[in-house]
């Protein structure tokens, strides 16, 4: 149990973050033209805006929230704040952004799957993410049933040593996963393997975010 433990949370975060990295590099550069969001709006924009800012929205705040819990380590906060309040802070937040991505994606979802004009322009691969994605986030959603089981925040300081100790390249980090309850485990897991997928599907996208439109000059556009 140990060696699959060092396998799947020790090895393969490295296999899939090699793959996200050189798999996004090698689309980028030898296959820019699919390189896109593959919008559905213009085909259709009913229900558009309410589906994709749930789902945006909820997903950057996952994204950042587990980012910033993750990755911080406790003496950051420690003096201000217990690992159980931080804790509780992390299921509130966590929990209003999951039900929202959760939302958005199933409204995604639902036009990829009935809307006849979406769904002939779709792909297997657009279809699959948006399902994984649901699979992953209601996980995360199932991981805070397993969380009021213990408030004092122990549960959540192993998962960020694991974290971190993968990013420092520490070669015990997966220890940390040893005796943690397996809702944990496949929502981590799941989470890796949405990384190795990433470069071969549509959420490439994430890489060309507009940010540089923030300092852009205003463009006048004048009537004839």
């Amino acid at each position: 149990m140990s060696y699959l433990n060092d396998l799947l949370f020790g090895i393969y975060p490295y296999l899939a973050g090699a793959v996200f990295l050189v798999g996004s590099w090698v689309r980028y550069d030898r296959e820019q033209y699919t390189w896109k969001t593959g919008s559905s709006q213009m085909l259709s924009s009913v229900g558009m805006r309410r589906a994709s800012n749930l789902f945006h929205v909820g997903v950057l705040a996952i994204f950042f929230g587990h980012l910033v819990g993750l990755l911080t380590p406790h003496a950051f906060y420690d003096p201000f704040m217990s690992a159980g309040t931080k804790q509780l802070i992390a299921i509130l937040i966590g929990g209003v952004a999951g039900v929202a991505c959760l939302v958005g994606a199933a409204l995604l979802l639902q036009r990829r799957l009935f809307n006849p004009r979406i769904r002939a322009t779709s792909t297997t691969a657009d279809i699959l993410i948006l399902v994984i994605l649901m699979v992953q986030v209601t996980l995360g959603l199932f991981t805070i049933f397993a969380s009021l089981g213990h408030l004092d925040g122990s549960v959540m300081l192993l998962l960020a040593g694991w974290a971190q100790g993968i990013v420092t390249f520490n070669g015990g980090a997966a220890d940390y996963l040893l005796n943690v309850s397996f809702i944990y485990k496949l929502h981590i897991f799941l989470g890796m393997t949405i990384f190795l997928l990433f470069p071969f599907t549509r959420l490439v996208h994430v890489w060309s975010a507009p940010v540089k439109y923030l300092a852009r000059s205003y463009q006048i556009v004048r009537q004839r």
